[in-house]
């Protein structure tokens, strides 16, 4: 876990690799949890026989399933210290290069691509995020996520 110290951290790692999460495996009791989840039981995701004939070949996870470990991945990655408030503000440029067949194991590593200053004191950082499949030629998702800090009171 890297300790990042408040906005000023922030600044002078514009550019850099802040790290890789953990591996965690993505299984079809995760797939179908995700499917309950977000109301979509389309049946590549949860009709392993029906999926076998598939492209994938067998079932794989939500696009969004992959978006969606970022934010609990980022938590093992860093932490942004000497902060009064942390927001999620969004999404930009989000990509599925690749499916991810159930079982896969997936990581995040993620870059501090862009900060942004909306307000003497808050930041914006763009959080680079690819989601990684261990084995795949293209990642399983590409994503730039915006997260606001606010400095100390």
């Amino acid at each position: 876990m890297r300790h990042i110290d408040g906005l000023d951290g922030l600044r002078s790692l514009v550019g850099e690799r802040i790290g890789e999460s953990a591996w965690v495996t993505i299984d079809q009791a995760a797939i179908n949890t995700f499917a309950d989840l977000s109301y979509d039981h389309n049946w590549v995701h949860t009709d392993p026989e029906r999926a076998a004939s598939s492209p994938f070949g067998s079932t794989i996870a939500h696009g969004g399933h992959s978006l969606a470990i970022i934010g609990g991945l980022l938590q093992q990655i860093f932490r942004v210290d000497r902060t009064r408030l942390i927001l999620a503000y969004g999404f930009e440029k989000v990509r599925f290069p690749e499916a991810v067949p159930s079982g896969s194991k997936l990581r995040l590593v993620v870059d501090l691509a862009e900060l942004r200053e909306p307000a003497a004191d808050a930041v914006d950082a763009v959080w680079r995020c690819v989601v990684e499949g261990d084995g795949f030629a293209r990642p399983a998702c590409v994503a730039d996520m915006l997260m606001r800090y606010y400095g100390e009171a």
